[in-house]
């Protein structure tokens, strides 16, 4: 049996997480993102184990935050035989990230806005 050493998400973390999901962030991702944050890169595996999520969750925010060209992967040769494992490391500051849900915030109130106008608009001619 190894020794396999893996971090775990705190209060402030969970805050964070929350913080995230209250922009639109789903749970996974929230998660995910919150955690490969505080790693220099992490394999799914560790994620799972550290987060409490399960695979096909990591592996939808993996899938979510590729598509986003939030992490970089690579390949880890498994010990003997078997199939390289997949490492994830965050490449986006966590910075831009906000800064994405910011904007889409100021575009979806803005078009909610000109809606409220338009209907204004509507009413006053009526």
């Amino acid at each position: 049996m190894k020794d396999f050493e893996v971090k775990i998400l705190d209060d402030t973390d969970y805050k964070f997480i929350e913080a995230l999901k209250s922009l639109g962030m789903s749970r996974n991702v929230a998660t995910t993102l919150t955690y490969l944050s505080n790693v220099q890169e992490a394999s799914s595996q560790e994620i799972e184990m550290s987060t409490g999520l399960r695979q096909p969750e990591v592996s939808v925010a993996m899938r979510h935050m590729r598509e986003r060209s939030w992490i970089d992967i690579h390949n880890k040769k498994a010990i003997g035989k078997g199939r390289p494992t997949k490492i994830y490391k965050l490449s986006a500051p966590v910075e831009d990230i906000i800064k994405h849900y910011e904007q889409k915030i100021i575009e979806d109130t803005k078009t909610t806005m000109d809606a409220i106008t338009k209907l204004k608009d509507i009413t006053k001619r009526m």
